[in-house]
């Protein structure tokens, strides 16, 4: 020992190397025991020969390195049970007798470009496209007393949240398909809806929803939402036959004309854009092919209605969309079913509550947005689709969890003032033409600007807003009764009243010349910090502005409360 205390400092701490090398080689090698741990997404089929066939997909397709690659993705993964039951249903024995094009397409439908858990999907579409550019929609099904999560109605999750490197993976026991056929296509393979391809055929509309899908300069797409009618449904309505339908409806002798009544019939079912159940249950009014004509939209325990509206004191049953029968994908839109016959409808004004947090950008944050426990994210210029401003390019414009108001949530406009975010330009729904009170509810701030000027399409509005004013407290020594409080041009737009809650201005009564969408826009001459917004209320001036008022946080989220079932007027 005392021979190698006399060794050199170097030769000494090599031996001490050495021997450590020697004691780990003779201990027994720990192996891990979890492939799914660390592994991205291709090394973890590579690991995994159960999915060995949908690998070979990826390698085929040259996708499999940039699954591997960092980034957040969602894997809907095929086992090699239903890879085989694929081959068989197009008649081939092996992936490499499928077309390249066919096989590039089956790996894009299967793959999200974010990543989404189970516990944030809905019954209805998942919030982020397919990488083909498909949505996917998920529901429940029950197979002998087994519950599962469906995708696209045929094929059913079997393992699911399977967390790797770069995402999440969903194990699924059926190939998903792409949806290559027309909405015409589609509609005229269903003898269902014989009658109802009569009518497209006979008005010319068949052929416009044959073409294929297009994109605008703006990358904006030629979707279509089509409201078919069954067989059954026509002849419940006294209708079986293409010339009962003429001699209700054509006007002219001629339905090929725009504006004939039968043509106008079938534009009525037609909605521009993309609109799946999840945005019927969510979107008030949706603009129809027919000029100037909507259809009104509601979610009433659980169930959508269209055109369900009440008029001087009358209601409108309206038709409901038979869920089972809706939300089918086709490849240039998405078809639904209803239950009941209609057709256009005199419009009188009707209510608009634009929640401003309603933002596809913020929607797609499936993380936080209207989740319990989300937390307050947000974009800078340029984030948005719908929302434009002047001013800052690096500020803000966020989501923020509010418990106090509607929908349980609010937005930020991070530094609302000349030096900040100027001016917040925002596309508002549909709102039917005709005269309205503007109403726009806030969270009151101490340093957030205490004159705010609104326009509607341009054009400012009488009243200014003060940010620093809190809501009227019904309860305490300065308490103003709901009527006084409107005639100030004011109200308490929550119910329950909490002192916490949102305040509500006035900002004036604008002329809606036409059905659509338009511009709202808030702007600020005069310093300030954070300005938080919940709604804005587009009122028919002949209704009553108070009532209903909103129900408060994520447990009554979208829902209102009429002054019948309110004990007081706070």
């Amino acid at each position: 020992m005392k021979r190698l205390l006399r060794l050199p400092d170097l030769l000494r701490l090599s031996l001490v190397v050495l021997t450590a090398l020697v004691f780990q080689n003779c201990t027994p090698e720990k192996i891990k025991e979890r492939t799914d741990e660390t592994l991205n997404m291709t090394d973890y089929l590579r690991a995994n020969p159960e999915y060995s066939m949908f690998l070979e997909i990826l390698n085929i397709t040259n996708y499999a390195s940039f699954m591997n690659t960092y980034g957040t993705y969602t894997l809907f993964l095929p086992t090699n049970e239903a890879v085989k039951q694929y081959l068989n249903d197009v008649g081939v024995s092996s992936l490499k007798d499928v077309p390249l094009a066919d096989l590039q397409n089956i790996a894009k439908i299967h793959i999200l470009d974010q990543k989404i858990n189970t516990t944030s999907f809905s019954d209805g579409k998942i919030a982020a496209p397919s990488m083909y550019g498909q949505y996917l929609i998920t529901g429940a099904a029950n197979i002998n007393g087994v519950s599962y999560t469906t995708v696209n109605k045929t094929s059913n999750i079997v393992a699911s949240n399977v967390e790797v490197g770069n995402g999440v993976i969903h194990v699924i026991d059926k190939v998903l398909r792409v949806a290559d056929k027309t909405l015409a296509q589609t509609i005229e393979a269903d003898a269902n809806l014989s009658l109802f391809t009569e009518v497209l055929k006979a008005t010319g509309w068949y052929d416009k929803l044959n073409q294929p899908l297009s994109y605008d300069p703006n990358k904006e797409g030629s979707h279509l939402t089509v409201l078919v009618q069954t067989n059954e449904v026509f002849s419940k309505s006294g209708f079986t036959t293409l010339d009962a339908l003429k001699a209700k409806y054509s006007t002219s002798g001629d339905p090929m004309s725009a504006t004939d009544g039968l043509n106008l019939f079938v534009q009525y079912h037609i909605v521009p854009k993309l609109n799946y159940q999840a945005d019927f249950a969510t979107t008030p009014v949706f603009v129809t092919k027919a000029p100037l004509e909507v259809i009104s939209s509601k979610l009433i325990k659980g169930q959508i209605y269209l055109n369900r509206d009440e008029f001087a004191g009358v209601l409108e049953e309206g038709v409901a969309i038979v869920r089972e029968l809706s939300d089918i994908t086709c490849s240039n839109g998405v078809l639904h079913c209803v239950d009941g016959h209609f057709s256009i409808v005199k419009r009188l004004p009707m209510p608009v509550y634009f929640d401003l947090c309603n933002q596809p950008e913020f929607a797609a944050n499936v993380a936080n947005y209207r989740k319990p426990g989300g937390i307050q994210f947000g974009y800078a210029l340029g984030g948005f689709s719908e929302i434009t401003w002047e001013g800052s390019k690096t500020l803000k414009f966020s989501w923020v969890p509010n418990n106090d108001a509607w929908n349980g949530d609010q937005v930020e406009v991070e530094r609302l003032r000349p030096t900040g975010l100027k001016m917040v330009t925002f596309t508002t729904p549909v709102i039917i033409k005709g005269r309205y009170k503007i109403w726009v509810s806030y969270r009151s701030n101490g340093s957030a600007s205490n004159e705010v000027k609104a326009f509607f399409n341009g054009v400012q509005l009488s009243r200014t807003i003060n940010l620093r004013e809190t809501a009227n407290n019904p309860n305490g020594t300065g308490a103003i009764t709901d009527r006084v409080l409107e005639s100030q041009g004011y109200k308490r737009p929550m119910y329950p009243f909490k002192v916490t809650s949102i305040n509500s201005r006035l900002v004036g009564i604008v002329e809606v010349e036409t059905t659509g969408r338009h511009k709202f826009t808030l702007h600020s001459d005069a310093d300030g910090g954070q300005a938080w917004f919940d709604v804005v209320e587009f009122r028919p001036v002949d209704m009553d502005q108070i009532w209903p008022k909103f129900k408060g946080g994520l447990a009554g989220a979208g829902g209102f409360v009429t002054r019948a079932e309110a004990p007081t007027d706070n």
